[in-house]
């Protein structure tokens, strides 16, 4: 079974990247007028930046702590590490790209009015229309694979009956 702390990084992550996902594509939409104009792109910039340090620490406890081995096949082990890393490498895109966009006009990123995330300003010719691509693709590349994540323990627990889905939600063996 996994250990609490990374149980916890694993679903709060899980949870804040689909939520983040969902708010940046309504936030898009929205028209000068809405009252959301401002309010959404400041809350996704500090959840983002907090989620960007939650990986860190994610990324540390998980050097540091050990972890079960993943079940299943040798493919699907290789696969499943497979996935891990480009989830970790979609999330380093997302933050980095999410980062150029907001701060290409050199202002800094206030994260919930607590503290601020220097600006770098604009690093390179058409920073913003570049990085947003960047981070449109690479979340939507995010979310499908997190999705055949979803799946694959899915397909753990019902079809293989291991317990690769009963030790992230915490459960002894059965």
């Amino acid at each position: 079974m996994y250990n609490l702390p990374a149980r916890l990084f694993h679903w709060v992550s899980a949870l804040t990247v689909f939520a983040l996902f969902g708010v940046g594509l309504w936030m898009v939409g929205l028209d000068y007028y809405s009252s959301w104009y401002r309010t959404a792109p400041h809350w996704h910039k500090s959840v983002g930046l907090l989620l960007a340090l939650l990986t860190l620490l994610r990324m540390a406890w998980k050097m540091l702590k050990p972890h079960p081995a993943i079940e299943g096949k040798r493919w699907e082990v290789i696969a499943a590490k497979s996935a891990h890393h480009t989830m970790y490498l979609l999330l380093a895109v997302m933050f980095i790209s999410g980062y150029l966009i907001s701060t290409s006009d050199g202002r800094a990123i206030a994260v919930f009015n607590w503290f601020e995330i220097p600006g770098a300003g604009e690093l390179f010719p058409q920073q913003s229309d570049l990085a947003g691509k960047a981070h449109y693709y690479s979340a939507w590349l995010l979310i499908v694979l997190a999705g055949v994540h979803a799946l694959a323990a899915l397909k753990h627990h019902f079809i293989d009956k291991d317990n690769t889905l009963l030790k992230m939600l915490g459960v002894t063996k059965r």
